[in-house]
């Protein structure tokens, strides 16, 4: 069910890391960039729907959830989304869907992909794809002296020759168009609890709270 909490159990084993904290884009990029050469994943086409006129809420929250496909080089969206600090056809970036939780257009229906979140598999940058327009972020680094899970993910055993990932992240909106203009040089706070299968694919499971207030 995509309103379940995130966060709500954790699976503890004999191999659980205790105070582990791995950068996000390190260890998915390596994981997912293994992923990409061994057995690239079928292709996902979910597309933004139309805005239907409705404003958007400040804050709006999002959630990430599925599993990560791949973006084959030369194959990212049409016009690259209209978005300049990103470049989503460079083979450097996987895909996941987005579906509606609160203050955006389509939230009605949250069992229903309103877009595609675009994220690169070994770097700082994502891309959102949404009803009426599209936002690019960057994540910030690890802070020197930063708890475990903050701006990292402290992973648990699942059990089952899997991990899951478990971390907040802070971002900046770098790049906002469409009705979305109003949040560029805003803030992305990330909750993520990210499933590393025992087949090494990622299934996504993250909510977004988008805000225009900037991060101090």
């Amino acid at each position: 069910m995509l309103r379940q909490q995130v966060l709500t159990t954790q699976t503890t084993s004999t191999n659980e890391k205790e105070g582990a904290n791995i950068q996000r884009r390190t260890f998915v990029g390596g994981a997912l960039a293994a992923l990409f050469l061994s057995s690239p994943l079928s292709s996902q086409s979910v597309k933004a729907e139309e805005w239907n006129g409705e404003p958007v809420h400040d804050p709006f929250i999002l959630l990430l959830n599925g599993v990560y496909q791949p973006v084959p080089a030369g194959q990212g969206p049409e016009n690259n989304l209209g978005l300049s600090t990103v470049n989503l056809s460079d083979g450097s970036y996987s895909k996941t869907r987005i579906y509606p939780v609160f203050g955006i257009p389509e939230s009605e229906d949250q069992d229903r992909s309103i877009g595609t979140f675009y994220v690169q598999i070994a770097g700082n940058l994502c891309a959102y794809h949404l009803p009426g327009g599209a936002l690019a972020m960057t994540f910030a680094d690890v802070p020197a002296g930063a708890p475990p899970g903050f701006n990292g993910f402290v992973p648990f055993s699942d059990g089952a020759r899997g991990n899951y990932l478990e971390g907040t992240f802070e971002l900046a909106i770098q790049e906002a168009t469409g009705i979305y203009q109003d949040f560029q040089g805003g803030h992305n706070h990330m909750v993520d609890r990210l499933h590393q299968l025992a087949d090494t694919s990622f299934n996504e499971f993250c909510f977004c709270n988008i805000s225009q207030y900037p991060f101090p």
